[in-house]
């Protein structure tokens, strides 16, 4: 053991690595001989007498083993700045895979170990930390090891030990921030701050001065110009935000105010230093906090006075153009409005509901402005041709278009319904027209791909729209946004996967709507054949997130066509259509990777002909070339048993009609198993010289996906069972913890 504590600080990283495991191995073991496990109870710290002679005689080595691992500590993911090369504290441009994998294998090797002697590590630690501050050890390493381990710990304790702990460390590290000189000092000193107290939030919870103390301290932080510092304090603070809301908004004692009205009433001053994307961060820790459920009745004019200063930029920037349209050709301009725009988006998606207050105030003039920019871009493109739409003007005001769409997209997709029916009157119904006016009538570089996943999330939201909503949709955006992305695969890429999204949101919520997109039957069965193409056109792209979204759409539209009235009417006019396209990219090497939805849609199209749901004929039996040309069928099995048996056979001339007609055979048979379905299909494919030869894991990738899953629960549910499980919340409990 002291020969492995010896080499354990042996400057190698790899030597250490070894160690590292080695030494998980030894705590994870010897933490659970000194535990009993009492059913129907989690771990409880009552010890064997066999295991407490065993924890007492490791007891040396585990503290010398608790020292090595301070002393080396790795890097954890939130901390953004590091030394560099040359001895200078900047911010991360980059996260370490293999140190993160490291941080996590040492941490829990410190929590096993202060569970096993929590005084010892706490001893250990205030010592190490009594050196910083009389700075006979003092360096930027050592305090970084030090307080990344005292992060790694939190929960580890008892919750008065863990008191006594954090109030001495943090106060220390308060202390040390104002002490030491030079802003590369002050910045290492910081950023373990923010690590520190975003590791606790059970403790700030618990004392609410101490919280807003450490708070505070992130908005001096915020002030902080060093590289990564105000980054980090605004990632800190949004953690804060998230687990300890409700204390921000409840009225403390002592207080005469609620602290974010603090905060909102001093917000100038807080964001007055910070970068755009920082400012964004900021607010969205507001709304964060704002979303408390017990503060919903103040929120309202919380809400507004928290967009008091970006409102004023709006409102001057709306009056200015009321006088002189010609303030948006300021890029700087143009510039704000989007940076305004990205605010709301973040607030939006963080506080939902109540964010209506603020959408509704400025929705009129947002919407004017994005119809203002939508008429400068086409007169620019009828002025001066398509090839001004790559301009440095054209982009920032399609930037601004941009913003506007998915903020409204934030806020449908975050609101929970409540008040639907006013959304749709005060929202989604006026901006109907508007937007799908401008996708249609411009060109197709200008058009924007975020109006599609609007409507889709505004279809989402409200369960499905109007049938002369959905026509009117269909006919603005279906066709042109086609003619865009079935040119080539490369085009619109964005265009090209929220088209199907779109396709796929009115699928699941405006399904019957597919059979009625024109009031002329003969229109709207073409329209309706429209629709399938374009699905077989998707699930036939050689990228694979176009290909699956197509395939999962198709098995929705499917499984719903199932249900419906249009069974026959659905499968006597597309199923040899699809069937054909699914067996073309099934046996198409190049679409390998969507082999599992592919074989899914093939097995429902065959159990929908086994079940015989489809009585009318899938072939015309007035045509007797078509009758022939199909075996003479008795039935739709027997039809489709004989058409698949010709097409494969003509496609693979290398099998016999023998084996053919034995492969076919056996999808059938297998229809109620979708293991053994897939085993014949891909037995079926192997044979094939097109697959006989490359790589065929792709075939089996599902089952590699699911085997990845499997481990995964795995490690989550052994993670639950130790005490570093216990000692970290779940991200499905943050906002439980908050309250």
């Amino acid at each position: 053991m002291e020969y492995m504590l010896k080499i354990s600080t042996v400057n190698d990283v790899e030597v250490f690595k070894a160690c590292v495991e080695w030494w998980h191995n030894f705590s994870n073991d010897l933490y659970y001989s000194t535990r009993v496990v009492q059913p129907g109870l989690q771990l409880v710290a009552a010890l064997r007498s066999p295991g407490t002679s065993r924890k007492d005689s490791f007891a040396p080595i585990c503290s010398d083993l608790r020292r090595v691992m301070i002393s080396r500590m790795a890097k954890p993911e939130e901390v953004l700045i590091v030394e560099d090369e040359n001895g200078e504290i900047v911010r991360e441009t980059s996260k370490d895979t293999d140190t993160i994998a490291l941080y996590r294998t040492m941490k829990e090797i410190l929590v096993y170990l202060t569970h096993l002697d929590s005084e010892d590590t706490d001893r250990i630690m205030l010592k190490k930390l009594a050196s910083q501050m009389d700075r006979t050890e003092w360096s930027w390493h050592n305090l970084n090891t030090l307080c990344w381990a005292v992060g790694s710990i939190s929960g580890a304790m008892t919750e008065a030990q863990e008191k006594k702990f954090l109030v001495i460390v943090i106060k220390e590290l308060l202390q040390l921030c104002e002490i030491v000189k030079g802003k590369d000092n002050k910045a290492v000193v910081a950023s373990n701050i923010m690590y520190v107290v975003g590791q606790y939030p059970r403790f700030l919870r618990a004392h609410w001065k101490f919280l807003k103390t450490v708070v505070n301290k992130q908005f001096e932080f915020m002030l902080e110009t060093h590289p990564g510092v105000q980054d980090m304090a605004c990632d800190t603070f949004m953690k804060i935000a998230q687990k300890c809301r409700k204390k921000f908004v409840a009225m403390q004692q002592g207080e005469n105010k609620p602290f974010i009205d603090e905060i909102i009433l001093g917000l100038p001053g807080i964001i007055e230093k910070l970068e755009p994307h920082q400012i964004h961060s900021f607010y969205e820790s507001c709304g964060c906090i704002l979303a408390e459920p017990t503060n919903w009745d103040n929120c309202s004019q919380q809400v507004l006075k928290l967009f008091k200063l970006p409102n004023e930029t709006w409102q001057d920037i709306i009056y200015k153009a009321s006088v002189g349209p010609e303030v948006f050709q300021d890029r700087e301009v143009r510039k704000k409005l989007v940076n305004i725009l990205k605010t709301n988006t973040r607030v939006a998606k963080s506080l939902g509901v109540p964010y209506y207050v603020q959408l509704k105030w400025m929705f009129p003039e947002m919407l004017n402005v994005y119809v203002t920019f939508s008429k400068a871009l086409s007169e620019m493109v009828k002025t001066m041709g398509p090839v001004m739409t790559r301009s440095a003007d054209a982009r920032s005001m399609r930037a601004v278009k941009k913003e506007v769409l998915r903020l409204l997209e934030a806020f449908y997709a975050h609101d929970d319904g409540s008040n639907k029916e006013v959304t749709m009157q005060t929202l989604i119904e006026p901006m109907t027209e508007p937007i799908l006016g401008d996708y249609y009538n411009s060109v197709p570089e200008t058009r924007d791909a975020e109006v599609l996943s609007l409507f889709a999330q505004a279809i989402k939201f409200s369960k499905g729209l109007p049938v002369g909503a959905i026509r009117l949709i269909f006919k603005s955006l279906f066709a042109c946004t086609l003619e865009m992305i079935k040119a080539n695969f490369e085009d619109f890429p964005e265009a090209r996967l929220n088209f199907f999204k779109l396709l796929r949101a009115i699928n699941q919520y405006n399904f019957n709507e597919f059979f009625n997109l024109d009031d002329n039957p003969a229109a709207a069965e073409a329209e309706f054949k429209l629709i399938i193409n374009a699905i077989v056109w998707a699930f036939k792209h050689t990228e694979r997130n176009v290909a699956e979204t197509g395939l999962m759409l198709l098995i929705e539209l499917l499984e719903n066509v199932d249900k419906s009235a249009f069974v026959t009417y659905f499968y006597t006019i597309c199923f040899r259509l699809v069937l054909n396209d699914i067996l073309s990219v099934l046996t198409d090497t190049l679409h390998r990777p969507g082999f599992k939805y592919q074989a899914q849609v093939l097995m429902h199209l065959l159990s929908v002909v086994a079940a015989g749901r489809v009585t009318e004929p899938m072939w015309n039996p007035d045509n007797p070339e078509e009758v022939a040309n199909s075996g003479n069928p008795p039935n739709n099995r027997q039809f489709v048993v004989y058409h698949m048996e010709t097409l494969l056979t003509t496609a693979f001339p290398n099998l016999t009609r023998t084996q053919v007609q034995a492969v076919v055979r056996n999808m059938f048979e297998s229809l109620g198993n979708t293991k053994i379905f897939k085993g014949h299909l891909r037995d079926f494919l192997i044979q094939t010289k097109e697959f006989g030869s490359g790589d065929n894991s792709d075939l089996f990738d599902e089952e590699r996906k699911a085997e990845l899953e499997r481990k995964q629960r795995e490690e989550q549910e052994r993670l639950k069972s130790t005490p570093v499980g216990s000692s970290k919340q779940s991200p499905q409990r943050i906002f439980e913890g908050a309250h």
